[in-house]
């Protein structure tokens, strides 16, 4: 074994054994101390830096160029307890009763989703690594839809394997991202009706689409707009916040209008109606993502490098 393999053994042993701690403890310890918890590890976080914690501030940058040093302090402090609590709720989330998945979740604007689906006709939504979205399609199976959604393959297999386990058992279908079968098998999904969510504010297959967003040129991914075009079904992007009021703290499902396929050019081949289509359904779906970025930065979860000169320094 070499000293490299060794190292990344060690890690992945750590990886899975903190994983497991979150989802045990999440469940055990009273939440008023796990939030304050979480809160106090966001903070010493943010205090010592490190490598994510300047790409979330360099990030956040993006959606608030406008801010003081000071205020973008404020704002990566507040983005790192938003995203501690992220992972609080998630590694909870198979303890909460069906009540309170459902009535800690309002939807804005879901009308013409709700009658797509009702119709049993499929539909995609877009979404961003906004607010948090594990604890949507939970409820969206309970008071929804059922979801047929992919995954990210995470490192070690072990963490992957039981994330799996976990967002099946919250009622959702998951496919692994780049495996051949999982894009044919989202088509045969929406065909049947299902809704299908995907995250696609970053590109993870290195074909995705370019866009404007928050005053730059990134790739996206382009999966929801192809199917989208391919199938048929409605597309509709998708943003999630909290909001916290007199009946506590909430998670807010915005559901945008639908965007439709752009008409066909005279003359234009098919190929390249559908490469049209799907860029300018893309960008449409950035620009709302863009929107609600600003709106909420501290609840944008990206800690990883988007934008094209952070991409070519890392």
């Amino acid at each position: 074994m070499t000293p490299r393999t060794s190292l990344r053994r060690t890690r992945d042993r750590c990886v899975t054994t903190a994983f497991r701690l979150g989802w045990r403890l999440a469940r055990s310890v009273p939440e008023p101390l796990a939030v304050a918890a979480c809160t106090r590890v966001a903070d010493r976080v943010t205090a010592r830096g490190g490598k994510g914690v300047e790409q979330l501030r360099r990030n956040l940058s993006r959606a608030r160029p406008e801010a003081t040093p000071a205020e973008l302090d404020a704002l990566v402090r507040d983005g790192l307890r938003s995203y501690t609590r992220y992972w609080l709720d998630a590694f909870a989330l198979p303890g909460w009763s069906r009540e309170r998945i459902v009535d800690t979740v309002r939807m804005d604007g879901g009308e013409a989703l709700r009658a797509e689906l009702t119709a049993g006709r499929g539909a995609v939504a877009f979404l961003g690594h906004l607010g948090n979205w594990d604890h949507a399609a939970a409820w969206s199976a309970h008071d929804l839809h059922h979801v047929v959604t992919v995954a990210e393959r995470l490192r070690p297999e072990e963490v992957y394997e039981e994330f799996l386990a976990f967002r099946r058992g919250l009622g959702m279908e998951v496919l692994p991202l780049g495996d051949p079968a999982t894009f044919p098998t989202l088509v045969r999904r929406l065909r049947a009706g299902a809704l299908v969510p995907l995250l696609a504010d970053r590109d993870l297959s290195a074909t995705g689409v370019e866009v404007d967003f928050l005053g730059d040129r990134v790739r996206m991914a382009p999966g929801p707009a192809a199917l989208a075009v391919l199938t048929g079904a409605g597309l509709f992007p998708m943003t999630l916040h909290h909001e916290v009021g007199a009946q506590g703290r909430v998670l807010v499902v915005v559901t945008h209008p639908r965007v439709e396929v752009p008409q066909r050019r005279a003359g234009e081949s098919v190929r390249g109606h559908r490469d049209r289509a799907i860029a300018a359904m893309t960008q449409t779906c950035a620009d709302v993502l863009a929107a609600a970025v600003r709106a909420h930065p501290d609840e944008w979860h990206v800690l990883q490098p988007v934008f094209p000169a952070d991409l070519r320094s890392g």
